[in-house]
């Protein structure tokens, strides 16, 4: 029975990428339940895809999935806002929601006229979340904000959910493993990163105190089924979506630490779009991408990815679930390839 527990540890996104109709999310929640998949991801996007409005919908026509959020932020909305969301979502969904935070773009939070946030406001947030849904009554002063006296009329329930927060660096894995309850480790890692990522979070999860075997380790591993490396399509779904990650000032410097690569080799690929600003780079077409991408060193997207036949996946995958991973989202799959890639992890421990 190993891997009918396998698939309850993979999960998949709903609506990837910025969709102009938020109805798909519906079938494609329905079809990965349906293939045995563990947990549903839902990426927040500011345009169709509110985080309450998403999760709510699918809390209603899924039973058994985890819903969680990968991710959200924290100055876009008022504490008391975020519990309200977390508490609803969770008695929507009978406990089955889990609430994931990311730091995102300091340029976007600027942007926007929103704080950037900072590893003491992450933490102090995510105590302020704790106290008001155990009930208590909340003053806080600090670097999360002044709030003069918070508190939920009414406590629902349910546990309260499980808070995760997105990261790659050093300090924000250690943030994790100190004041959160799991870590969304970022795409194109190799499974020796997750490894040593999984490492420093439970190694500080251990040193604030805090049971280590009970945080939570998301691998976000992008997963291109029937795509063999050398391929136009391989380029365009799985080059294409890492070399934007790649070009990321800041972003593209961790993932390469984190995997032990060469730096220089990132920045020869960084000249071929010097000057850009971030949502210039978001903007380059997938095929210029695609066709730039062919120039990473070789082992670069092979060893940051699942991709290959069905049968290669599946063995990709478990390869991250053996480095520490106790969870793995299933990024850029697309919902066709859900049921037959289900059927190979089944078929390499001869599940029927």
């Amino acid at each position: 029975m190993r891997h009918a527990a396998t698939l309850e540890r993979l999960g998949g996104y709903v609506l990837p990428g910025g969709p102009v109709d938020a109805r798909p999310a519906i079938d494609q929640a329905r079809a990965l339940e349906a293939s045995g998949l563990g947990s549903i991801y839902v990426g927040e996007r500011y345009a169709t895809k509110d985080l309450g409005a998403i999760a709510g919908a699918l809390s209603q026509i899924t039973t058994t999935t985890r819903l969680i959020a990968a991710v959200t932020h924290i100055g876009t909305r008022h504490p008391i806002a975020l519990a309200s969301l977390g508490q609803t979502i969770q008695s929507l969904s009978g406990g089955r929601f889990a609430l994931g935070f990311g730091r995102g773009s300091a340029g976007r939070w600027t942007s926007y006229g929103v704080r950037v946030p900072t590893s003491l406001m992450l933490a102090d947030t995510v105590d302020i979340l704790r106290r008001l849904w155990a009930g208590e009554r909340v003053s806080y002063h600090g670097p999360a904000g002044t709030f003069p006296d918070l508190r939920l009329m009414e406590i629902a329930d349910v546990p309260a959910p499980r808070l995760l927060m997105a990261g790659i660096g050093p300090r924000t894995l250690e943030l994790a493993g100190q004041a959160f309850d799991g870590v969304i480790l970022h795409p194109l890692l190799s499974p020796d990163a997750v490894e040593r990522s999984a490492h420093a979070v439970r190694r500080a999860a251990a040193a604030a105190g805090r049971d280590p075997d009970a945080v939570e380790i998301h691998a976000t591993v992008i997963t291109a089924p029937d795509r063999p490396a050398g391929e136009p399509q391989f380029d365009e779904v799985v080059g294409a979506r890492g070399l934007g990650y790649l070009l990321v000032a800041g972003l593209g410097e961790s993932i390469v630490a984190a995997n032990g690569w060469d730096p220089a080799e990132l920045a020869t690929i960084r000249s071929r779009f010097d000057g850009l600003e971030y949502h210039q780079l978001k903007s380059i077409p997938v095929g210029e991408l695609a066709k730039v991408s062919t120039e990473l060193p070789g082992g670069w997207l092979l060893n940051g990815t699942a991709s290959g036949s069905y049968d290669r996946c599946a063995s990709r995958i478990d390869e991250y679930l053996r480095s520490g991973a106790t969870n793995v989202l299933l990024h850029g799959l697309d919902a066709d390839a859900v049921p037959p890639l289900a059927r190979a992890i089944k078929e390499r421990d001869g599940v029927r």
